[in-house]
């Protein structure tokens, strides 16, 4: 349990001095957006195009991660929606944003770190896979569905959204970052040294800064009387999202399809387990659902550090978790 606390705890010790830091008034909340703009938009971004330049693509291009993430997340995505949405009575737009705390994980500023302290260079391998799956797939698929149930002509407003997302897509600095690479790596070129130092400088500063922003952010978040939402969202985060990755895992590896294996194996279940996005209650604002994503944020990524250090105890006393 001490070797497990001894990975889990820095993390949440920097997301505590973020917290820590706004509550004392060192910084503002004001300041993590500037903060999160740099991470998000400048050392990120470098870090994906500096993973993925710097060796072949094929070692970073997963079958077998891209298939379970994507199986395994759509599968509590739609789950909770029709929850939400047909079982519970909630319209479309909520039940897009509770989907949406259940399945979309916070990649870049809570998993990017843990990965990193676990498996070394790979944690930006993870980070890229998580992203492409994230940034294509996931979030234009909620934030349209989201749009759909807040106007009419749902079918238009879908095609919309989409094109909207699209276009945001191809000016996002992630995106950018990532498709950079990739073209890199294809073309084989080597990366002068000068450019590869200065690159690897500011990669350097997503990991600290990414917790310490979160913990900032989190900082005069309240509940506001919001249980059964906030239980729902957190209970599909931290455990369903994790046992669906898993069960897909073993159920494709019965019945033949590429899974990933060893140390991506026990990454893909980890990444399910992190909180939410850091940008949830953002995104929900635009549809004035910002209260409850808020409360659930900050309860999700409280209580993350219990069930990540959980899930990664009972990863490393299962026979056969790295096989």
């Amino acid at each position: 349990m001490l070797d497990i606390l001894a990975i889990t705890g820095p993390i949440y010790l920097c997301v505590l001095a973020g917290y820590a830091a706004v509550r004392w008034g060192l910084f503002s909340k004001a300041d993590m957006r500037v903060f999160g703009r740099f991470v998000l938009d400048v050392s990120l971004p470098a870090l994906l195009f500096y993973t993925l330049a710097s060796r072949p693509l094929s070692d970073v291009l997963r079958p077998g991660y891209l298939l379970v993430y994507t199986a395994g997340s759509l599968l509590v995505l739609g789950g909770g929606l029709l929850w939400s949405w047909k079982a519970r009575g909630r319209t479309l737009t909520e039940s897009a944003y509770l989907a949406m705390g259940m399945s979309c994980s916070n990649s870049g500023f809570v998993g990017y770190p843990l990965m990193l302290l676990l498996f070394g260079p790979l944690g930006g391998v993870i980070l890229a896979l998580n992203f492409i799956i994230e940034n294509l797939i996931k979030l234009p698929l909620l934030i349209a569905l989201a749009d759909a149930g807040a106007h009419e002509g749902p079918r238009q407003t879908v095609l919309r959204v989409i094109r909207q997302t699209l276009a945001r897509l191809a000016r996002n600095p992630i995106i950018i970052g990532i498709v950079l690479g990739c073209a890199v790596a294809i073309s084989g070129w080597q990366l002068p040294a000068v450019l590869s130092r200065a690159v690897t400088l500011f990669s350097g500063a997503a990991g600290g800064l990414a917790l310490f922003i979160i913990g900032g952010s989190l900082s005069g978040l309240q509940l506001k009387g919001m249980r059964s939402q906030v239980a729902q969202v957190a209970i599909g985060k931290l455990l369903l999202h994790p046992a669906a990755i898993w069960a897909v895992i073993v159920l494709f590896g019965q019945l033949g399809w590429p899974v990933p294996v060893g140390e991506l194996k026990v990454a893909a279940v980890l990444s399910a387990a992190m909180p939410m996005l850091g940008v949830y209650a953002v995104l929900a604002q635009r549809h004035g659902h910002e209260e409850f994503s808020s409360a659930a944020l900050l309860v999700t990524t409280g209580l993350s550090f219990f069930s990540i250090s959980a899930i990664l105890w009972l990863m490393r006393h299962s026979a056969g978790w790295l096989a």
